[in-house]
């Protein structure tokens, strides 16, 4: 079968991320996490305390980042290195969630992580997820999915995931960060979500996560049979 490229995109806590990794496990395809990347440069924004409203001062500090993923034995999964530097757990902290979005927008920093993704891309046989995978960073891949479900349904998801370490959070901060990121990644004006027109629509509201990957292999296997 023929090396494909995946491009999945979708809305904040879709799962998204879950898909792709799941999709690359089966296929024994590279996986990128595109939002990890967007997030552990907002990491070293917040940390060196940049305004990212002055471009000089993106451009300054973005030539100082370097990101790459390493494989963690305990959890089977990729983690996030920001100049060599674990940040996995980091990067999943509520004050960067809060930040991603804005930070994203930046036309520069996606430029930046726009180039990286394209030379991860280049020998195929990768699935990558995020906010414009399908319609910037690979117009051209096989197989595109757009992952979308109910707000109240990722609210909950997201609730379950950051309750472990942080007891304090509340549904209602969730919701209204979900909802933020949602109009920031819609509106910016570079490289906004939306749908590629190529994409295929998968609305994970109520199905299973084994009947979601059960649909994207389908989709993927009759991509690479072409």
């Amino acid at each position: 079968m023929n090396k494909i490229i995946i491009a999945i995109d979708g809305y904040s806590s879709c799962g998204k991320s879950t898909l792709a990794k799941q999709l690359s496990k089966k296929l024994g395809y590279v996986f990128v996490d595109s939002g990890a990347m967007y997030r552990a440069i907002t990491l070293y924004f917040l940390r060196q305390h940049i305004d990212w409203n002055n471009v000089d001062e993106v451009n300054e500090a973005l030539q100082s980042i370097s990101l790459d993923f390493e494989y963690n034995d305990e959890t089977g999964k990729s983690d996030m290195l920001l100049n060599d530097e674990n940040v996995e757990l980091l990067i999943r902290e509520m004050l960067v969630s809060e930040s991603v979005s804005p930070v994203s927008a930046i036309k520069e920093v996606r430029e930046f992580a726009v180039a990286q993704q394209q030379k991860m891309g280049e020998k195929k046989g990768i699935v990558m997820d995020g906010r414009d995978i399908g319609t910037t960073v690979f117009p051209k891949a096989e197989l595109k999915i757009f992952v979308t479900a109910d707000v109240a349904v990722r609210v909950e998801r997201r609730y379950k995931e950051l309750v472990v370490t942080n007891p304090n959070i509340s549904i209602e901060e969730i919701k209204n960060n979900l909802e933020m990121r949602d109009y920031i990644d819609s509106n910016r004006e570079f490289s906004p979500l939306r749908k590629a027109d190529d994409a295929i629509v998968l609305d994970n509201s109520n199905i299973t996560r084994e009947e979601q990957l059960a649909l994207a292999l389908k989709w993927a296997k009759e991509k690479m049979a072409n």
